[in-house]
């Protein structure tokens, strides 16, 4: 084989029908697999950034939902509602506003699971099909030569280079990047709890938003 055959691309194009299209399948998954990567890197950079603002007291306008929600909560008149309950109340009214943007914001995360479980099982189905194209050959040329072989064992090996290709980086993303939304997310929780607790002790007192 020459130097392209063993490209990428050139792999691609010598393969037969079936190993094509597993391999145009997994390339297009792998750069799919990119695309969420870098939207998830973007996200969980954006998010950690408004909490650690959040948090120093400065208008975070992403968060403004979560603060509406706990400000209306606040208003609720409730009979016979402790100061305590109130502030249980008002924070879970805001914790349900966080997680619901959290969610929101991990938005292509689950497809990096998806493309990390799934990819090798269809690189796997390429190999296995390059394979039984090698017996195949055998057959037809009744004969064992590297020449007769060499083309299915190629195609089968390709394919899982490309399974492995989207697989391992979906794999490591999903595992980082949800590793960061969970930091976020317990330092998003902790000012819910403190901002909550501002909310309902002052009732309707407005926020840093409504001072400016």
């Amino acid at each position: 084989m020459d130097g392209l055959s063993l490209s990428p691309v050139g792999m691609l194009l010598q393969a037969g029908p079936v190993g094509k299209a597993v391999m145009a399948t997994l390339l297009i998954a792998s750069l799919w697999c990119w695309v969420l990567i870098v939207e998830g890197v973007v996200t969980v950079v954006r998010l950690a950034r408004a909490v650690g603002a959040a948090r120093a007291g400065a208008s975070t306008p992403l968060f403004e939902p979560i603060e509406a929600a706990g400000r209306a909560a606040a208003r609720l008149v409730v009979g016979d509602e402790s100061v305590g309950d109130k502030r249980r109340r008002v924070a879970e009214t805001m914790r349900r506003a966080g997680r619901e943007l959290l969610m929101r914001a991990e938005g292509g995360l689950p497809n990096l699971a998806v493309i990390s479980s799934v990819a090798p099982f269809v690189g796997l189905f390429g190999t296995v099909w390059g394979v039984m194209t090698s017996f195949a050959g055998i057959a037809e040329a009744k004969d064992t030569s590297l020449a007769v072989v060499a083309p299915g064992i190629a195609e089968a090996l390709a394919a899982t280079a490309y399974g492995l290709a989207a697989a391992i980086p979906a794999s490591i993303g999903y595992n980082r990047i949800g590793a960061a939304f969970s930091r976020v997310g317990v330092r998003l929780s902790h000012w819910i709890e403190d901002r909550a607790a501002e909310i309902a002790a002052a009732g309707e007192r407005p926020s840093h938003k409504d001072v400016a």
